[in-house]
């Protein structure tokens, strides 16, 4: 494969290569003090397309904080609390922390008279509450130039079902927008899909 690689499994070697690319980065673009908060959550997000990871949307008993999924599974919710824990921020601890205090501003879809630090925090209408209540609501639209890196966006795939992901800073193939980082049931991928799904929230969000 050149480069000194000595791997037998190509498949293996291009993802550790495709980490160190972005770590590095990351690193580059750190040192040059040219990458803001919201860069690096973006590129965080590409990181997590180079893990294999299985759609599940079992209930797991977690750690907490910081608890997660193992790692070869996840939903979508766990792509956006995942590329915010490589930055030092856990949406477990900080959704559950905010439901303890203020539970009569979240959802009651499911029946739970208490928060529950095991799953509220990968659910998408919790998130967008989360979100609107300690990051910055922007604007819905049809422009592309209104979505940029480290955006959260979150859609309704109909029949009461939601869904939710991170823009990236990596263009689509005609250069017109960002693609998205998500998992719909293939795996945490990236893909040319901002308008593919009704959205019905915008968000920004950075732990001040």
């Amino acid at each position: 494969m050149g480069l000194g690689c000595t791997c037998t499994n190509l498949k293996y070697c291009k993802m550790k290569i495709g980490w160190l690319v972005v770590a590095l980065s990351l690193a580059f673009a750190g040192v040059q003090g040219q990458a803001t908060f919201y860069t690096r959550l973006a590129d965080s997000a590409v990181v997590l397309t180079y893990q294999q990871v299985q759609y599940d949307p079992s209930y797991f008993q977690l750690d907490y904080p910081n608890g997660d999924v193992p790692p070869n599974k996840g939903v979508c919710t766990d792509v956006v609390i995942r590329a915010y824990r490589k930055l030092g921020i856990d949406l477990q601890k900080e959704v559950h922390t905010d439901m303890r205090a203020h539970f009569a501003q979240y959802p009651k879809l499911w029946g739970l008279r208490r928060p529950d630090k095991n799953i509220d925090h990968r659910r998408v209408p919790n998130l967008m509450v989360f979100f609107a209540r300690h990051g910055t609501v922007k604007s819905i639209s049809e422009h592309p130039r209104d979505y940029a890196p480290g955006d959260i966006v979150c859609w309704n795939l109909g029949g009461g079902i939601t869904h939710i992901g991170l823009v990236s800073s990596k263009k689509s193939r005609d250069k017109q927008r960002y693609l998205i980082v998500h998992n719909i049931g293939a795996g945490q991928v990236l893909e040319d899909c901002l308008f593919r799904y009704p959205i019905i929230g915008h968000y920004r969000y950075a732990k001040s």
